[in-house]
């Protein structure tokens, strides 16, 4: 706790006064370039990652960045993703899938869960991933190998869930917002975007084309 108060105090004499007109501004009202939904996990600093400002991301996280399809759940997720389209009006959604996933882990090894029942419930919203991974990638014995292909699958499925909310279909009908596919590779920075033309995640830097990597 106490690296957290320094850490605070720090932010006051340092980044806060560099940036206080920004900050000053930001008291008037918000206006983010997308929504970020990402796990909860310590390892992933979304702002870091994109080298964004305040104020230009939306972001959501929970745990193994799941969306529930929507009615599913009445919750945080869909009031999130309602107010970020029709309250924000942001242009871009994307869904941050990374690697070494602890709930896609879960997922697929359940005995993890057996003295976490809100994490086994929770991760039922990820049920057809798992599906996806027995079915289509049962030649995988290795258990990193398959942790990977979960990890990815997972962020194709939420994007799917994603799609049922009502604020994000008709977003979509009238061209007026976008969604994407991303794995982050905390271990080497690597950031990998679902290409629909190949139908494969591929490193973004290789995405040269706007739209290129949209589901």
């Amino acid at each position: 706790m106490q690296k957290l108060v320094e850490g605070i105090y720090q932010f006051q004499q340092g980044p806060f006064n560099d940036k206080q007109r920004l900050f000053e501004e930001l008291a008037n009202g918000q206006n983010p370039l997308a929504l970020f939904i990402t796990c909860s996990d310590s390892r992933i600093t979304p702002h870091l990652l994109t080298q964004t400002e305040p104020g230009d991301l939306f972001v959501l996280r929970n745990a193994g960045n799941i969306i529930p399809a929507y009615g599913a759940v009445d919750g945080g997720e869909s009031a999130t993703i309602e107010y970020a389209v029709r309250v924000l009006d942001v242009k871009d959604i994307i869904i941050c899938g990374h690697s070494q996933c602890g709930a896609m882990s879960g997922l697929l090894d359940q005995s993890k869960l057996e003295n976490l029942p809100a994490v086994r419930g929770w991760l039922h919203h990820a049920e057809a991933t798992y599906q996806i991974v027995e079915e289509n990638h049962s030649h995988i014995s290795d258990p990193a190998a398959r942790l990977s292909a979960a990890v990815e699958e997972n962020v194709l499925v939420q994007l799917e869930h994603l799609r049922t909310h009502p604020s994000v279909a008709s977003a979509l009908n009238s061209n007026s917002l976008n969604l994407h596919g991303w794995v982050y590779q905390f271990e080497t920075g690597q950031v990998l975007v679902f290409n629909s033309n190949e139908n494969k995640f591929i490193p973004i830097h290789a995405t040269h084309h706007e739209g290129e990597n949209q589901q």
